[in-house]
């Protein structure tokens, strides 16, 4: 699967830049608490350059103890706050789900796991939700809106997303692109792998279908309901018709055709930059 490939690519680029960062973070931290550590941290670094005891000292040490604190607060609640609303999100699930409709589901395509979930609503629905163990959320309209072959091209859709556990995934790029937002290439890679991962359930559906017929078909009706999600507030359900329409049709209608991922030149000379400047530093060291 090509855009699988490409996905895990994009995914691997934000991890390198965060780990490198994050690791240095732990290690200055470690350093500040427990007593200096022989291997090399940047932080440290920056802070000796200037003479102990010098303004310039104390206010670069400020600026690096601010510059950490304000990380590690903004990824400690984004944590929490996504803990909130999965809870909320999951409490009202719970209390719109269709219990005689879900064993149906579940029983016409042979879930082992149970984990197709049927809710009650008025909107055509169709999303993977949760991080540790994600299920497939059906809205009874939806189920009512389709026919057997789109709403099994559906949830193959859906399983894909379940399977290679794009919630978490999808989160933990959007907290990096949030905390180093000045490594442009994060938050480029967090809103290209949400396109890369629809075209890859996309790809797996059809590949389970034998046809695009019923995928294209569902996408369609789909879309002319205009369904909107606010996919920052819950990074852990991936919606079937989301802002990635544009590029899931282009592929319906040409599988043959590539579908460029672009990213700016200032991106990724701001990026390179950085990443230089980090690796200057540690020769130099």
């Amino acid at each position: 699967m090509i855009w699988k490939q490409k996905s895990t690519a994009v995914l691997g680029l934000a991890l390198f830049f965060a780990i490198i960062l994050f690791v240095q973070m732990a290690m200055f931290l470690v350093n500040t608490l427990f007593g200096p550590l022989e291997l090399f941290n940047i932080f440290n670094f920056c802070v000796s350059i200037f003479e102990k005891g010098t303004i310039a000292y104390y206010a670069v040490l400020i600026i690096v103890n601010v510059y950490i604190f304000y990380t590690v607060f903004m990824i400690g609640k984004k944590i929490i706050q996504q803990v909130l609303v999965l809870q909320s999100f999951q409490s009202k699930i719970h209390h719109l789900m269709n219990k005689g409709k879900s064993q149906q589901i579940n029983q016409i395509y042979n879930r082992k796991n149970d984990d197709i979930v049927v809710i009650n609503h008025n909107n055509p629905l169709a999303f993977t939700f949760g991080f540790a163990n994600p299920v497939i959320v059906l809205s009874t309209t939806l189920i009512e809106m389709l026919d057997a072959k789109e709403l099994e091209a559906v949830i193959y859709h859906e399983t894909s997303h379940q399977r290679y556990y794009d919630g978490i995934k999808v989160f933990i790029l959007q907290m990096i692109s949030e905390s180093i937002w000045y490594i442009p290439l994060t938050r480029w890679s967090y809103q290209n792998y949400r396109i890369m991962i629809e075209l890859v359930a996309d790809e797996y559906a059809i590949n389970r279908m034998g046809s695009e017929l019923g995928l294209g078909s569902a996408l369609l009706k789909l879309i002319k309901k205009q369904l909107k999600v606010n996919a920052n507030l819950t990074p852990a359900m991936v919606h079937f018709a989301d802002s990635t329409v544009d590029y899931r049709l282009q592929q319906l209608i040409n599988p043959q055709q590539s579908i460029p991922v672009k990213v700016e030149t200032r991106t990724i000379v701001i990026s390179l930059y950085v990443f230089i400047l980090i690796l200057l530093l540690l020769v130099i060291a």
